[in-house]
């Protein structure tokens, strides 16, 4: 009898593992296709070859930032815009501001208690990195720096 129940309880436990796996897989797959997406058309239309980082950016318009290597060795980050017929924006890393300077910005001017993500992103044409944050009350904070002169340009907060 004890030999049925373990059975019984292996069989449930490596269906729900199946399933939980099956689930996993299909939910991140649109996110696999869009960097897919994104690193082709910073492979052709940016002549990147080497692919460091990909963010995924969400604000009043969807892109995707790719940071890499060109065949010289130059780190570029190339914004590409969701929408396929729009064009892509390259700028040097060296140009601009780097994520530990953006971060040394929040620190200076906000106190957050811990830091939850650090993006480039694109609005209304303006390169910028985006930081989630909790403040000492473990609100939701959001922190926009200017990705060419490390200036702030919005935050929102207590969300």
């Amino acid at each position: 009898m004890k030999k049925w129940i373990l059975i019984g309880t292996a069989s449930v436990f490596l269906v729900v593992l199946v399933l939980f796996v099956y689930i996993y897989q299909t939910s991140r797959a649109p996110l696999k296709d869009m960097r897919s997406y994104a690193e082709e058309r910073a492979k052709t239309e940016a002549k990147l070859t080497k692919i460091d980082e990909f963010y995924l950016y969400n604000g009043a318009e969807t892109h995707y930032v790719i940071v890499g290597e060109d065949k010289s060795g130059e780190q570029l980050a190339v914004w590409i815009p969701e929408k396929k017929k729009e064009k892509i924006v390259k700028k040097k890393m060296a140009d601009g501001i780097s994520k530990q300077d953006a971060i040394a910005k929040l620190n200076q001017e906000e106190k957050p208690q811990k830091i939850m993500g650090v993006r480039l992103g694109m609005e209304k044409n303006l390169p910028l990195w985006e930081i989630s944050y909790l403040d000492e009350q473990s609100h939701l904070n959001y922190y926009y720096i200017h990705f060419d002169t490390g200036k702030w340009w919005r935050k929102i907060e207590n969300l």
